[in-house]
C-alpha cells in the first residue's frame, strides 16, 4: 500500500492554511530549502525520520509515518538518540526533543548532529547528555554514525572518523551514507544496508547490484533516503515521506 504523507494543516499550527492577504507579510516565513542546500538535512533510526529543512524540525515516527513539526525557533539539523528525535537550536544553544517528552540540552551553538553527538562552531562535541566528547577541529559540514557505531563527519572536503582524526577520503563528496561497517561519502544521497544500496540519483530511487549496476527502480524526486528498521524511507524538501520494502515496493 503507498503511503505518502505531507505536512497536513493541522500538524503545522504556525502555518496558514488559507491563502495569506497581500499585506501585511508573514514576519517570519517558514523557507523551504532546495534539495542541494544544506539547510535540507535528515536523519534515520529504528524509530523513524527526523529532518529539517528551511530551519522548521519535523519527525515521522515508525510504522505510521505520521509527520509531526513542532513550533521550535529555526533548527539546523537533527539527530536520533536513545529513542528520540532531536534538533539542533543555534539561537538556544540547545538541542531539543521534537516529541513525546519534552527534554532540553544546553550544549551551545551546534552546526551539526549525529545520533550520538553535538558539534559547535568549533568542532568541540558534547554527548545528548550535555557532556563533553571527542570532537574534529573546525565546523563539519555534517556528521553521521555509522553502521559500527563510530562518528564520521566531513570536514574542509575530507571524510575524517572522528574517533580517531583519520582521514579517509580526500575531495569528499557531498552527501554522508552509512555503511554496515562505518560510513562513506558520495555525490547523490544513498545508503549501504545488509540486504542492498539504494541511491536518490536522476529522478530515481534506484536499487544497485554488488558491482553498482541499476537493478530497481521508481521515480522519485529530490530527498534524503535512510533505513528505519527493514523500510527504505525517502523524505523530499517539501516534507513528503515514502516507505519502501527492499524489493522497491512501495508500502
Amino acid at each position: 500500500m503507498r503511503r505518502l504523507l505531507t505536512l497536513s494543516c493541522g500538524l503545522l499550527p504556525l502555518m496558514a492554511c488559507a491563502p495569506a492577504p497581500a499585506q501585511p507579510q508573514p514576519a517570519d516565513p517558514v523557507v523551504v530549502a532546495t534539495p542541494a542546500d544544506p539547510a535540507f538535512r535528515a536523519a534515520f533510526a529504528p524509530e523513524g525520520a527526523a529532518w529539517v529543512s528551511g530551519g522548521r524540525a519535523c519527525v515521522a515516527r515508525a510504522p505510521s509515518y505520521r509527520v509531526s513539526c513542532p513550533g521550535l525557533p529555526l533548527a539546523v539539523d537533527v539527530g536520533w538518540n536513545g529513542g528520540d528525535a532531536w534538533a539542533a537550536i543555534p539561537s538556544l544553544g540547545a538541542v531539543i526533543t521534537l516529541d513525546r517528552a519534552a527534554q532540553t540540552v544546553m550544549v551551545g551553538r551546534v552546526v551539526a548532529l549525529s545520533n550520538t553527538r553535538a558539534y559547535r562552531e568549533d568542532g568541540t562535541a558534547v554527548t545528548y547528555a550535555g557532556a563533553p566528547t571527542r570532537g574534529v577541529i573546525g565546523a563539519p559540514a555534517a556528521a553521521i554514525t555509522g553502521g559500527n557505531g563510530q562518528d564520521y563527519a566531513l570536514l574542509g572536503g575530507k571524510l575524517v572518523r572522528v574517533g580517531d582524526g583519520v582521514v579517509l577520503e580526500s575531495g569528499a563528496g557531498p552527501y554522508l551514507r552509512p555503511t554496515p561497517s562505518g560510513a562513506r561519502s558520495a555525490d547523490v544521497p544513498g545508503i549501504v544496508s545488509a540486504f542492498g544500496s539504494y541511491r536518490l540519483s536522476n529522478g530515481e530511487l534506484q536499487r544497485l547490484d554488488a558491482a553498482g549496476g541499476v537493478v530497481g527502480r521508481v521515480q522519485h524526486g529530490p530527498g534524503r533516503i535512510g533505513l528505519v528498521g527493514g523500510d527504505v524511507v525517502t523524505v523530499s524538501p517539501q516534507g513528503q515521506v515514502r516507505v519502501f520494502g527492499p524489493d522497491l515496493r512501495e508500502r
